[in-house]
């Protein structure tokens, strides 16, 4: 796959490096690489798409956490997820891959774009 060009970042960070950080500590880093970032679509891109996955993941845990009884069923498959979803986007990012999820890469790219 062709994947688009990645752009130099205003970190002083290898554009590779800031897309792995976004992930790092969940949206909190995704949060601090938006702002930081000036230059590079490419870190712009993953930090939105970490404040949108580890926003809503950590949602539905608060959610699943206020249902009696089966509510740590939907906890515990929330956590899995967003430790196997935080391996993954990160190595991608690494690996200097556009990798977009389901329904969520394409607005966090749109919005990435729109994020001055």
């Amino acid at each position: 796959m062709n994947e688009p060009h990645i752009d130099a970042s205003s970190t002083n960070l290898d554009p590779k490096v800031a897309g792995l950080l976004c992930y790092a500590l969940s949206f909190i880093t995704g949060i601090i690489f938006l702002v930081l970032e000036k230059k590079s679509s490419f870190v712009k891109f993953h930090a939105m798409q970490s404040v949108l996955v580890f926003g809503l993941l950590t949602v539905a845990n608060i959610f699943f956490s206020w249902i009696p009884f089966i509510g740590w069923i939907g906890s515990l498959i929330v956590g899995l997820l967003s430790f196997v979803l935080w391996i993954v986007l990160m190595l991608m990012a690494l690996q200097g891959r556009w990798f977009k999820l389901p329904f969520i890469g394409d607005f966090a790219e749109q919005q990435a774009n729109n994020f001055k």
